[in-house]
């Protein structure tokens, strides 16, 4: 089966309300989505990313540089396919968002093995469950938003099904972040499942701070805590001093890049992005030297892919979304088959391929093309 056409089709929407972390604000969701034609009558639909200022760049390189060396070959030939793409990352050049063109390619590459082979991507990879727990990212900086309204945030989060919920840190002090997760923690309740976020937001001596002061609070992972220049040798330095689990791997743009991580002693799970860092071929690469190093999985952002990837793999730990469809209303508004989490666990959609059927008005309302 023969590769025979791609069509690319960026979605940008507009948010109702800015989404503000310790270092960002979001006001839009962007995506692209991938269709790839086969000579067998085979199609992909799938998206990937959340590129809220590249997205035309990303689809320009796939149109132009990806799609002329892609065409005319196997399915399933991945790993060539790869590399060949991955060619075009040598040189100097803006090498994320090349990465970011070969995971759009690449993750519509695993849809079709799916497909071609009638089972969904999670048994492909492996299969080893076929549902995960299932977290929300939120606790956002937000005006006017005061430590009850938190509280009631993570009360919301488990009647819509959640498991927990991974918190933003990292924009304000630690003692001041701290007095927010202890109300996400009293909101939640005892058994809800509380990760924090700094997006790589303070030096170390704060981040370790920060890290004393919410132990008490049965804390999941504390993601990226230290600032980006030196990240790997300050994140093994908070590691140090704390029983909660590190979490990095989000802006890595390689497998390597997590190798980095790993060998200097900065991590215990791993949220390496496939949306971002080459696709599924790359992230598998990661995945199994998460396992041979005892490293727990998790990925940043995109239910719609990492579900699927997760459940293959026996370390994986939780998958994450956008609860609130005011901050993604791609997953429940563009997924017409989006599976509903249940008791905190969601199921693994069982189409071929990542099982996805988007919605075809909703594509045509939002895409900037």
């Amino acid at each position: 089966m023969k590769i025979t056409g791609i069509e690319l089709i960026p979605i940008e929407i507009p948010l109702s309300r800015d989404f503000g972390g310790s270092r960002y604000n979001v006001t839009s969701r962007c995506t692209v989505i991938t269709r790839m034609q086969t000579d067998e009558g085979l199609v992909s639909e799938v998206y990937n990313g959340d590129n809220r200022t590249h997205i035309r760049d990303i689809v320009k390189i796939i149109e132009d540089e990806l799609a002329p060396i892609v065409i005319g070959e196997e399915v399933h030939a991945v790993e060539r396919i790869w590399a060949k793409m991955f060619r075009l990352a040598e040189w100097n050049r803006d090498r994320k968002l090349v990465m970011e063109a070969i995971a759009c390619v690449d993750t519509a590459l695993w849809d079709l093995m799916g497909k071609a082979a009638g089972v969904n991507v999670c048994r492909l990879l492996g299969g080893f469950r076929q549902e995960m727990p299932i977290i929300s990212i939120g606790g956002y900086y937000e005006q006017d938003k005061t430590l009850a309204d938190l509280g009631r945030e993570m009360e919301q989060l488990r009647e819509w099904g959640m498991a927990g919920c991974k918190v933003k840190v990292g924009g304000l002090s630690a003692e001041k972040d701290a007095e927010r997760v202890a109300a996400a923690r009293e909101g939640g309740g005892p058994d809800f499942m509380l990760a924090v976020d700094a997006n790589r937001g303070w030096p170390l001596a704060e981040a370790q701070r920060f890290a004393r002061l919410i132990e008490k609070y049965d804390i999941a992972w504390f993601e990226e805590p230290c600032h980006w220049y030196d990240d790997a040798r300050l994140m093994a330095g908070v590691r140090r001093v704390t029983s909660i689990p590190i979490n990095a791997g989000q802006s890595e743009s390689t497998a390597a890049g997590v190798r980095r991580l790993v060998e200097a002693g900065a991590v215990d799970i791993v949220n390496f992005d496939a949306s971002e860092a080459g696709g599924i071929t790359e992230w598998r690469r990661a995945a199994a030297l998460c396992q041979l190093h005892d490293i727990g999985l998790a990925h940043h952002e995109e239910p719609q892919i990492a579900l699927q990837m997760l459940a293959a793999y026996p370390n994986g730990i939780a998958v994450e979304c956008f609860a609130n469809i005011e901050r993604d209303p791609l997953w429940p508004g563009l997924v017409a088959n989006k599976p509903q989490p249940k008791d905190g666990m969601i199921a693994v959609p069982q189409g071929p391929g990542f099982g996805l059927e988007l919605d075809a008005a909703m594509i045509e309302r939002y895409r900037v093309d």
